[in-house]
């Protein structure tokens, strides 16, 4: 059933989403968009809630409440990423919106950008482990909570590595491409005092410039 929930959240997040876009730039009514895009958070909670019902009538702790609890914890992190990015480009297709800036690619603008992303899944760790405690603590010795326990373990191990992945780009930032001879910012500036006189001059006329 937990499994079941955690599907229909994450179909019903995309639903949500585009019905909430749909209404706020497609069919102009951005106050619906919005009671929308807020009933977002309601599926984390209904998912919550019932994984704390099903530990509460017996069921033993498994990879399925863990699995819930880092469903919940991504969506923290990463979920309102997600729609802003989303919503700037429903905002530049069907509004009169710029087209949303796109990631740094180079240096140390893509490196604050990666551990921007990283702070997301900090975040997500932090809220995953804090309600798979809160599931060992509730069970307590009346059930096995080693499967829990192991999904901490995992948490922090992937936060772990995304945050040497993010660390990289800060320790060895990536270049931009060398500029072309086609290029003309890589052309050297004129000298204003070596450009030729290009006045033509005409007896008995105006000076004319060419």
């Amino acid at each position: 059933m937990i499994v079941t929930l955690i599907v229909v959240c994450e179909v019903g997040f995309w639903v949500l989403l585009a019905a909430g876009l749909g209404a706020r730039y497609v069919l102009r009514m951005p106050r619906l968009g919005l009671a929308l895009l807020l009933c977002e958070p309601l599926l984390e909670v209904l998912l919550l809630v019932v994984t704390a019902m099903d530990l509460k009538n017996g069921a033993e702790p498994s990879w399925r409440h863990g699995l819930a609890a880092v469903y919940i914890g991504y969506t923290v992190g990463h979920g309102h990423r997600t729609v802003k990015w989303l919503d700037g480009h429903a905002a530049h297709r069907f509004g009169d919106a710029p087209p949303p800036p796109k990631p740094p690619r180079y240096g140390k603008g893509r490196a604050r950008h990666e551990g921007a992303i990283w702070l997301g899944s900090l975040v997500a760790g932090a809220v995953a482990s804090v309600l798979l405690l809160a599931a060992v603590w509730y069970v307590g010795d009346d059930g096995d909570t080693s499967g829990l326990s192991g999904w901490i373990n995992g948490v922090w191990k992937a936060v772990g590595i995304h945050g040497l992945i993010a660390l990289s780009y800060a320790l060895w930032p990536q270049k931009g491409p060398e500029p072309t001879s086609g290029d003309s910012s890589a052309l050297p500036a004129r000298d204003p005092e070596h450009v030729p006189d290009l006045t033509v001059r005409r007896p008995g006329k105006d000076e004319e410039q060419v």
